[in-house]
């Protein structure tokens, strides 16, 4: 490799933000992930597609430990966020998750109001020193998760009074309140209906100027509007992963292509 080779990919390596090179993940004895090596770029949304089953939520879980709370769960292979191991013993998986937020399939405000759902988190890694800071970012939290100017007179009512769409906007706020660099979407529009959907997927448009964005998602049709990157996994394996636009008019696995036009799912 000449030295131009060389710097280039180290200038490469800069942008991405996550590196996974031969994952395998066991329940037990179910090898449920197969030495999935990918590359997740910063300030990109990168959307995880496949049917049911097939591993994407399990490998999304591997990217901020959440798989660490299963006991029977095993992870092998080499994860790193900007170059360093997060399997690493060193890493406290609680300092991780403020650094790679994470939004669940099922809206899950605490039963606390909508200012202490996201003073929480600030609160507990000590990222403001008095009242008026919290405030600043409990209000810049909720401005970033588009749901501000509904909520700015009722701050002090429970946040599970709010209605679907915007209690996932609010969990979207809570996870970016923490400063994450990373953040993670487990479906985060199942629960939802079509109108609340498109504010959730008009958000993660402009979370990506700020994040890596990483979505698990059923729908194709969301992955080819909100993702610049997708990668196809089926059975455990990661089948391909390329730029949106080619997996979805000219991908090269056929298994990739059997379920993008509904013949596999």
């Amino acid at each position: 490799m000449n030295d131009m080779t060389k710097i280039e990919r180290a200038i490469e390596m800069n942008d991405m933000k996550i590196s996974a090179k031969g994952v395998q993940v066991y329940y037990g004895d179910t090898h449920a992930i197969k030495d999935v090596s990918v590359e997740i770029e910063d300030k990109t949304v990168t959307a995880f597609i496949g049917p049911s089953g097939c591993g994407k939520s399990t490998f999304l879980r591997c990217l901020n430990r959440m798989n660490d709370t299963i006991d029977i769960c095993r992870v092998e292979g080499d994860i790193l966020l900007d170059g360093e191991d997060i399997y690493d013993k060193r890493v406290d998986p609680v300092q991780l998750r403020a650094k790679v937020g994470m939004v669940f399939q099922k809206p899950n405000p605490f039963p606390k109001s909508i200012y202490d759902n996201i003073a929480y988190g600030p609160r507990i890694h000590g990222l403001a020193k008095n009242k008026a800071e919290l405030d600043e970012i409990v209000e810049k939290s909720l401005r970033r998760g588009a749901i501000w100017d509904e909520v700015k007179d009722r701050l002090h009512a429970p946040g599970t009074g709010l209605s679907g769409g915007q209690q996932q906007r609010l969990c979207i706020a809570r996870a970016v309140a923490t400063e994450p660099e990373v953040l993670l979407m487990d479906e985060p529009c199942s629960a939802l209906d079509p109108i609340a959907t498109a504010q959730v997927e008009e958000l993660i448009d402009e979370l990506r100027q700020s994040y890596s964005v990483v979505i698990v998602t059923h729908s194709m049709q969301q992955a080819a509007r909100v993702s610049q990157k997708t990668a196809f996994f089926h059975l455990g394996n990661l089948v391909e992963y390329d730029d949106t636009t080619k997996i979805f008019t000219n991908p090269e696995d056929p298994r990739t292509e059997s379920y993008i036009t509904g013949r596999i799912g």
